[in-house]
């Protein structure tokens, strides 16, 4: 049998100049549970969506978890998650921001639909649940 090395990847951005995605959607439902406030999903440059991320409340404030599936060993694991901090500010802003808004109008008691999205487009929270 012939050892084939394995190649080693070079970062994308040393091979040529990066475009910064774009959060162009951010899509939200509300929840009224303990600790998780809303399931979430965001669209990058009207292109490419990740679904089934969280607001959550912590012990001392609100963060957004990121989607995940329990592995055999009970342990939860991120399927989909930001490599740097600066993406992961950028993505928790943009949420936490929706998150706000749809909270203002929910308590002002008008549901207005997220984003813009028709409602036969709208996410129901059964999507994201396992």
């Amino acid at each position: 049998m012939e050892c084939v090395p394995r190649m080693r990847s070079v970062p994308f951005s040393r091979q040529r100049a990066v475009k910064r995605m774009q959060i162009t959607e951010v899509r939200l439902t509300l929840r009224t549970e303990d600790r998780l406030k809303a399931f979430v999903s965001i669209t990058f440059d009207d292109a490419f969506v990740v679904r089934g991320l969280k607001v959550i409340e912590g012990n001392s404030d609100l963060f957004v978890a990121m989607p995940s599936r329990r592995r055999k060993d009970g342990e939860f694991r991120d399927i989909a998650h930001p490599i740097n901090n600066e993406t992961r500010d950028m993505i928790e802003k943009a949420v936490l921001d929706e998150y706000t808004r749809q909270l203002e109008l929910a308590e002002k008691g008008g549901m207005e639909h997220q984003s813009g999205i028709p409602e036969r487009e709208l996410v129901l929270a059964e999507d994201y649940e396992d």
